[in-house]
């Protein structure tokens, strides 16, 4: 039987535990300091990450927690897993809300509840192909950029002890309109980190996350459809466990102003279609390589899937608005501390722009999105006056039209 943490650890990863394990032992001490008897709030917690986060903090006790997610059926599972783990003690203040972190109801919350020790952010669009037209344009900056604004001047109104928000590592030097999004997140986030400490981290792909292209791969089989992947695009990947303890890492051992990335070298980065051709295998299947989405699909409507191995796969090149060949976690002329961890690296110090520059761009943002009639093209040329090195290509090809 096909066991998906098992694949992970031997053909994605490939690390038989977490990378992190050693930095928590080392800071246990700290991170218990800083986390038992807290209260903590988690807004996005029914994602992959969030979920994660979540699992890795109450290792160390908190005595509140407060998630927040639009994902109904999402927190209902979160509840269902956390209450069902042997090694998790689930605080006796545990509430969970469905609803939008900008929603005036979260607000409410906030301010009842006096704010919060220790607030993640993980509420996020984090997909490139969240930038199909310029509704889901708009859309992705309302929520990763224009909204996170509005949590930030909440937060100062009882600033947490500990406040972190994810980036993503295609925030460095980025290609996409979603990269560029959560560099403008960064500038935000951090124009507050003299008010009260925040963190960030940009880290790799998580394998198998919820909505990830290998996640896609488990669905088609299960509906014995084709699986597709590129075969040029290389990319880092962490397990789903080591994308929350990076969070909990950086959200409380962080220095304000910070922003954590994983010590992965390049040649841990991996392509698609190579751990498609393992998860191919590993479900004892034989992989068939079809030429074209059509083939693929034609190719499953005259075979019987249920008595045959062999499964079709198409491969192909990268030619979608908004990939990039290869991923960086930081970029020349950024200040990094690659000695503090040993599992972490630290951007201690980079260029930002200031909180007046990055009002300028919002009310700028708002203006457009006002006009009946606004562009993409409107949107990419505002986020490159704001971003000078934003290197976005219109391919004229979105995600969304392939397999």
């Amino acid at each position: 039987m096909f066991n998906l943490d098992q694949f992970i650890s031997q053909f994605v990863t490939k690390r038989p535990q977490s990378m992190f394990i050693g930095d928590i032992e080392a800071h246990k001490d700290e991170l218990t300091r800083e986390i038992a008897g807290k209260s903590v709030c988690v807004i996005g917690g029914a994602g992959s990450i969030g979920s994660s986060y979540i699992k890795a903090i109450l290792h160390f006790n908190p005595a509140k927690l407060v998630v927040v997610d639009l994902n109904e059926n999402g927190l209902a599972e979160l509840t269902r897993d956390l209450r069902s783990s042997a090694d998790i003690v689930v605080p006796a203040d545990y509430r969970t809300y469905t609803l939008n972190f900008a929603d005036p109801i979260f607000a409410r919350i906030f301010r009842e509840e006096k704010g919060f020790d220790i607030v993640a952010n993980f509420s996020a669009h984090k997909h490139v192909r969240s930038e199909r037209d310029r509704y889901s344009v708009q859309a992705l900056i309302e929520n990763n950029d224009i909204k996170a604004k509005r949590l930030m001047e909440l937060l100062m109104e009882y600033k947490p002890k500990h406040f972190f928000c994810v980036s993503t590592d295609k925030a460095a030097n980025p290609v996409n309109i979603m990269g560029a999004s959560k560099r403008i997140l960064e500038d935000l986030v951090m124009a507050y980190s003299k008010e009260f400490p925040v963190t960030t981290a940009r880290f790799a792909n998580v394998a198998f996350s919820n909505g990830s292209l290998p996640d896609g791969w488990m669905h088609r089989l299960q509906k014995r459809q084709p699986l597709a992947a590129p075969n040029d695009v290389k990319r880092y990947f962490v397990s789903p466990e080591e994308s929350g303890q990076i969070c909990m890492l950086a959200s409380i051992l962080g220095r304000s102003g910070e922003v954590f990335f994983p010590k992965l070298g390049e040649e841990q980065m991996l392509t698609f279609s190579s751990i498609c051709d393992d998860f191919v295998r590993e479900n004892g299947l034989t992989k068939r390589m079809c030429q074209t989405d059509a083939e693929a699909k034609q190719y499953t409507l005259n075979t019987n899937r249920s008595t045959l191995n062999d499964w079709p796969v198409v491969y192909s090149s990268s030619n979608t608005t908004g990939e990039k060949a290869y991923e960086e976690f930081y970029i020349p002329g950024e200040q990094l501390d690659m000695q503090r961890f040993s599992s972490l690296g630290v951007v201690e110090k980079t260029t930002r722009q200031s909180l007046e520059k990055v009002d300028a761009f919002f009310r700028e943002m708002e203006d457009i999105f006002k006009q009946d009639n606004f562009t993409k093209a409107q949107v990419v040329d505002a986020i490159k006056r704001f971003i000078p090195n934003f290197e976005h290509e219109e391919k004229g090809l979105n995600l969304d039209q392939k397999m």
